[in-house]
């Protein structure tokens, strides 16, 4: 069992220490799968206000749900379609204040109101994206942005596979 000194302060301390969680978890671990499930674990328990978090995986031309912190989800998603698939297809962060004012959005728990995406990138290689939703409206800043970026950057080259 690991435990974890996660501040209690500023978002900026929040994210340092988890990216340092992350990095002690998953430092010579080869196993992407493993890897993906303990970052989804770190995220649900030290990240306030998220109803998910978790990982959509690109298998051939679709994204396929991966290790995971909430309700049960839609198991695949199409490039381009939704918040994830918008991410994957232009491989750039989505951060969504109202999610049901995006264009295609795929709701698989009602309850979430703003969602942050994150496309997780190899060697100008897709892997997948990071998905995290919230309860609430416009809970993802820049600097949640800047946090969950500096996470997948440690965590993308240890599940590339």
């Amino acid at each position: 069992m690991h435990q974890f000194d996660i501040a209690a302060g500023s978002k900026a301390e929040l994210y340092r220490d988890l990216v340092s969680a992350l990095d002690g978890l998953t430092a010579g671990e080869p196993d992407p799968i493993a890897n993906m499930a303990n970052a989804a674990a770190l995220i649900g328990e030290y990240v306030p206000d998220l109803n998910w978090a978790g990982f959509y995986r690109l298998v051939g031309d679709e994204l396929v749900l991966g290790p995971f912190q909430g309700k049960a989800a839609c198991i695949r998603i199409a490039l381009g379609s939704g918040v994830c698939g918008t991410a994957a297809a232009t491989r750039a962060t989505q951060s969504v204040e109202d999610v049901h004012a995006f264009p295609g959005h795929i709701a698989c728990d009602a309850a979430s109101a703003s969602e942050l995406v994150v496309p997780i990138v190899v060697a100008d290689r897709l892997i997948g994206v990071l998905d995290l939703d919230s309860p609430t409206p416009a809970r993802f800043d820049a600097e949640d942005q800047a946090g969950f970026e500096a996470l997948v950057a440690l965590l993308a080259p240890r599940i590339a596979g």
